[in-house]
């Protein structure tokens, strides 16, 4: 099994072109940002510095787009695999279909979590040049826990919408379509609070809002409560309901809530995967 993981690593890490596309949507919202979402809105809360606000914000957002990328981009070589008839030749060998499944999430989700937190590290070091703005150092544990739990979120997500898929031209259409979704349904190209009520209702029936809000809520925890000090608790929640720091359900979500909407959402992925993992076997054996 460590061999079938190292080997699937090796594949995706030793493709330089296929790492930087696996990020590509990630680093259009970063541009983006810089170059027009930031100024205009800027302008939208007479706050000093909102840089100090905005700049996380912006990573949070953006590294919910590269778990749901690269851990797509991670789980390629399954479809490879199946597609040139490598998938129905390891089901000859004593691994089961479930083992072999393991291993493809298990790689996606070191690619998610190693592709996060280098994303991490890029943002925070050009934020840190840029606008002077320094992500605290103390975080990183939380960071890395939170990345890898965004890595198994997503690597479910993205497994159970390839459990069917035996192409890879078909897989390329998919991770494009999931790639332009992400920015939007994460709150990145605009914040959740400034589209239309059926917009966020949609949003919100995704992990997409709640996986950003989760990052959101660990990097400005400081920087809000440096920013709205004194009796500005209305200002401060009308912040974070319009962009995404907390999720409006009935009352904005506390970080507890956030995580168990995730972990429920996973949980339910996971069951249909594993109802669905006989069918896959049958397709894959019907290659032998």
């Amino acid at each position: 099994m460590l061999a079938f993981i190292k080997r699937n690593l090796l594949l995706f890490f030793r493709n330089r072109a296929g790492v930087f596309f696996s990020v590509l949507g990630a680093l259009i919202a970063f541009v983006l940002y810089l170059v027009f979402l930031k100024k205009n809105m800027t302008g939208l809360w007479p706050i000093s510095h909102p840089e100090k606000l905005l700049d996380p914000w912006l990573i949070g957002g953006t590294l919910t787009i590269t778990a749901v990328t690269t851990t797509q981009d991670g789980l390629a070589r399954m479809i490879v695999d199946r597609e040139n008839g490598n998938l129905s030749d390891y089901l000859l060998t004593e691994a089961s279909y479930l083992r072999i499944q393991f291993g493809y999430l298990a790689s996606a989700v070191i690619i998610g979590t190693i592709m996060q937190l280098l994303m991490f590290g890029a943002m925070s070091g050009a934020f840190a040049l840029l606008d002077h703005v320094v992500i605290p150092w103390q975080l990183t544990g939380k960071i890395i826990a939170l990345a890898l739990f965004s890595s198994v979120v997503w690597t479910s997500f993205n497994l159970l919408i390839l459990s069917f898929v035996s192409r890879v031209t078909t897989m390329s259409g998919i991770a494009t379509i999931v790639g332009t979704a992400a920015g939007f349904f994460a709150g990145v190209y605009m914040p959740i609070g400034a589209v239309p009520s059926g917009a966020q209702a949609l949003m919100k029936m995704t992990p997409f809002p709640y996986n950003a809000a989760a990052y959101r809520q660990i990097l400005l925890q400081q920087p809000l409560a440096t920013t709205f000090t004194g009796k500005q608790e209305a200002a401060r929640a009308s912040f974070e309901k319009m962009l995404g720091v907390r999720i409006d359900v009935n009352g904005l979500l506390s970080s507890s809530h956030t995580y168990l909407f995730l972990i429920g959402f996973t949980l339910g992925v996971s069951i249909l995967i594993f109802l669905l993992a006989r069918f896959s076997r049958k397709a894959a054996l019907a290659r032998v």
